[in-house]
């Protein structure tokens, strides 16, 4: 006996599924019912136009509805297999033909009535339909599926089709007793005019019309920035004043540090340390984030709240994403602070003493020992990959809850800030420090390939030192014009720079190996570093003057921004030359947009434009952030969801709004490890 399906249920318990299609379905997110049912469309093909054969013309896309005659296997003179068959409406006949397609032959069958929907052609003189979707009839009360509609094509991966999860979609929608209970407030379903889930989620992935599909969509739309909102403010409603986080600031130790720095901080960073240390003075935690340029004395700002926080007796942690960037921020602060207070290491390959420190900076991996930390009153994480995720674990860990400061180098534009952090406070430091110079940056034409490698050669001569930066790791078949770090590095050796030392860094070397590469490169013992994007984190090399970016077209503006901010950092002029072998007009229009612009705000914002979320998210890599329909350059419906959820969390949440709630959020609840 089947077992009873319903939306907890797991995906191998649906009938035909079969261990090989559970495994395909969980690498691409989906383990129960409700997850497949939450695998929304990407685009949909209209395949809706039904016509008359006798009413076709060639060159449009249409669907006929017709029996067939009869159907045979032809091999054409150039040796291809061309399957032929001759199909009648009652209005008229028409040949339909497919290649290299010989299953056709035990499928379809004479007598069938079938959809066909394609482009309408012509074929030896004749007006054909050349490889249309096709689609058995076998009764008139069920809507077709793959034609005649607006069809829904989804994100294909490891081996699924949009076929297949057309099929499969449909029957869950079709089974009773599905179990799809709505939890929104009917307040909510009211004053917005939305459809209730029952009715949004068939129509979002089989909608009837266009307008169907927009009521779905904003119905699921609507729910997805409603929930994010409702995370971040049930994120932050333990923050509850206590006397023990408001911090003293003394005057004269912000006086004293300032003057202690070799360079004076610029207006913004005075800013972002004002707003921090007001902050702290506050009885509720705070809850920053600090954005800024990469080079923009984020670390710096950061040494401030530090120390704050040790002269009042308390510690500090600071976390970043690698062992590389941990070691950088050591050093850093050792060179701050390091006369005033105790610092610790603790790394995968140093472990610090987790007793004795005023501050301890280390990975991610840190969070684990949060508990042990006693009188943790400050955490900064910086370029903080799963924000929200990694905040919870160490609020719920820590009584009271620290201060907690965020740093990112990604900038972020005001509408996705407002989507993905709602009420997180914001600094920015939008001003390099003094002195620095703008990076020059050209797109560089194939043709130009060979005197930009002597362009290169002449600032190694003159005492610089290069990057260059590659997509992949390794070849790809599917990929095969982009370039590998692995097979650029042998070629660059061998064949362009054999008189130069060169280095290769990826991401698959161990930590050791890559801390090796990067003391060797920031001794001057490497020329020319070989790299993929691993770089884009964590390495201050000022001696640094040239990147060469290799498939620049496979990379969003605000990563290779980030990316040739790892240039510069000294006083000479440095340089960021970007590679494409594509040809694409706008791909060009695109990366054109970084010779006029240096302004990380700026670039993403285009980036939104041109892109979508996408880019900036593939950066942040939130634990949090996945949006499926919600279009965050939708102001509108943003600010809209966050008031109706501020509403909402001023008293206990309706039941199933807080069951659905919790279970978005206890799938996030997981700690990365280092």
């Amino acid at each position: 006996m089947l077992p009873k399906i319903n939306l907890a249920s797991a995906i191998k318990d649906l009938p035909q599924i079969g261990a090989v299609y559970t495994k395909r379905l969980e690498n691409l997110g989906i383990f129960k019912v409700l997850d497949l049912l939450y695998y929304f469309p990407f685009r949909y093909e209209d395949l809706s136009t039904r016509k008359n054969i006798a009413e076709l013309s060639v060159g449009e896309v249409v669907t006929i509805q017709a029996k067939l005659w009869q159907i045979t296997k032809i091999r054409t003179r150039y040796g291809k297999t061309l399957i032929k068959a001759v199909v009648n409406d009652g209005t008229n006949s028409i040949d339909v033909v497919w290649f290299n397609q010989t299953y056709l032959l035990t499928v379809l069958k004479p007598n069938q009535l079938i959809n066909f929907s394609g482009k309408v052609g012509i074929s030896g003189n004749k007006v054909t339909l050349v490889n249309p979707k096709y689609e058995i009839i076998k009764s008139s009360i069920i809507t077709p599926v793959h034609t005649d509609r607006l069809v829904p094509i989804y994100s294909e991966g490891s081996g699924v089709s949009s076929k297949w999860l057309r099929n499969k979609i449909h029957q869950i929608l079709r089974l009773p007793n599905l179990g799809i209970v709505e939890y929104l407030p009917k307040e909510i379903l009211t004053k917005e005019k939305l459809l209730n889930l029952e009715s949004a989620l068939p129509q979002i992935h089989f909608p009837y019309n266009f307008d169907n599909f927009l009521e779905a969509k904003k119905r699921l739309a609507f729910e997805e920035l409603l929930l994010l909102h409702l995370r971040n403010l049930k994120a932050t409603a333990g923050h509850k004043s206590d006397a023990r986080r408001a911090f003293k600031v003394n005057p004269e130790t912000i006086t004293k540090l300032s003057k202690t720095l070799p360079f004076e901080l610029t207006n913004s960073q005075k800013k972002a340390v004002r707003e921090i240390l007001k902050d702290l003075q506050h009885p509720k935690a705070m809850n920053r984030l600090l954005q800024g340029e990469v080079g923009s004395g984020k670390t710096v700002v950061a040494s401030f709240a530090l120390k704050v926080c040790s002269e009042n007796g308390y510690r500090a942690a600071l976390m970043a994403p690698t062992e590389i960037l941990a070691n950088q921020h050591f050093a850093t602060l050792q060179s701050i602070l390091g006369k005033s207070i105790k610092i610790q290491l603790h790394t995968g390959s140093t472990k610090g003493d987790l007793e004795d420190f005023d501050v301890i900076v280390g990975t991610h991996a840190l969070l684990h020992q949060v508990p042990k930390l006693q009188k943790l009153g400050l955490v900064v994480i910086d370029e903080q990959q799963r924000f929200g995720v990694l905040q919870r674990s160490v609020l719920k860990s820590v009584q009271p809850p620290p201060h907690f400061l965020t740093m990112t180098a990604t900038p972020i534009p005001r509408t996705l800030a407002l989507s993905i952090y709602g009420q997180l406070s914001i600094s920015t430091l939008d001003e390099m420090p003094i002195g620095r110079k703008t990076v020059v940056t050209y797109l560089v034409p194939s043709l130009k390939r060979t005197s930009s490698y002597e362009f290169v050669r002449k600032e190694i001569v003159s005492g610089g030192q290069a990057y260059v930066i590659c997509p992949l790791i390794e070849e790809s078949e599917s990929l095969l014009t982009v370039k590998s770090a692995k097979k650029e590095f042998e070629r660059l050796r061998k064949e362009v720079f054999p008189d130069l030392k060169l280095g290769l860094l990826h991401g698959k070397l161990s930590s050791r190996e890559k801390s090796q590469v990067i003391g060797a490169f920031r001794e001057g013992k490497i020329n020319i570093l070989v790299t993929t994007p691993v770089v884009e984190v964590g390495i201050d090399i000022p001696s640094a003057t040239l990147m060469l970016i290799e498939g620049s077209e496979r990379f969003g503006l605000a990563s290779l921004h980030q990316l040739r901010g790892r240039v510069g950092r000294g006083k000479r002029q440095s340089y960021c030359l970007l590679f494409t072998e594509s040809r694409n007009l706008r791909v060009l229009e695109r990366l054109k947009l970084l010779e006029k612009y240096h302004n990380g705000l700026k670039l993403a914002e285009l980036d939104l434009e041109l892109r979508g979320p996408g880019e900036i998210y593939g950066i942040l890599q939130h634990g949090q952030i996945d949006f499926k329909l919600a279009n965050t350059s939708d102001l509108e419906l943003i600010l809209k969801t966050r008031s109706w959820a501020e509403k909402l969390i001023e008293k206990p949440l309706p039941k199933r709004l807080s069951e659905k709630l919790q279970e978005q959020i206890s799938n996030q609840e997981k700690v990365p490890s280092d």
